[in-house]
């Protein structure tokens, strides 16, 4: 189910250790949706800097890892890259982390120009907003949040981009705020299954 590499398990760790609850379960989910959809899509990628690159997408919103100066996917690539180094990858493979939690966050990028960054961008958008919901059908979601909760994920994610919105006004997630991103998280068909 999961790849089973040194540098999986130490970003496993690392998740553990500095996530919610809700946040890590939401990285679990998204490497999980994007590698049902790779299936489904007969997409080609790296399990394992797709794995790494899942489970620490959203770390630049602990108090930890968080910026006040840069928003929080940079600050979380940059940290990717430092842990692909830190892992002994060498440094293009390291960049590749980066590239892929940055590139979640910005306009979409295609399967063909950058899988493991198309398909972070496929989970993560369902997993906020809903979108994309005709990929996953209603016994694959009920069986996905039975083993994994969402344990109020919704709520806290809508805080912390309210937060990074208010202290990053220029990031893209102040622009999903301006662009009712709590809306569309309370639309989401995941919350209502929670």
């Amino acid at each position: 189910m999961f790849p089973e590499t040194p540098a999986t398990a130490a970003a496993l760790s690392v998740a553990r250790r500095f996530y919610s609850s809700a946040l890590l379960n939401h990285c679990v989910r998204s490497y999980l949706w994007g590698a049902m959809y790779a299936s489904e899509h007969g997409i080609s990628y790296d399990d394992e800097l797709y794995y790494v690159s899942a489970l620490l997408h959203d770390i630049g919103l602990t108090e930890t890892f968080d910026s006040h100066t840069v928003p929080f996917e940079e600050a979380g690539g940059r940290l990717g890259w430092v842990f692909g180094v830190a892992a002994g990858w060498p440094a293009d493979r390291a960049a590749r982390v980066e590239d892929v939690i940055v590139l979640h966050m910005r306009d979409d990028v295609s399967a063909l120009a950058d899988p493991e960054a198309h398909m972070l961008q496929v989970a993560t958008s369902w997993e906020v907003v809903g979108r994309h919901a005709g990929e996953f059908d209603a016994d694959t979601r009920a069986r996905m949040l039975a083993r994994h909760p969402r344990l109020g994920f919704g709520t806290e994610f809508l805080a912390c981009f309210a937060d990074q919105a208010r202290r990053k006004p220029d990031s893209a997630a102040a622009a999903s705020v301006r662009n009712d991103v709590a809306g569309r998280i309370a639309a989401n068909p995941l919350e209502s299954a929670s």
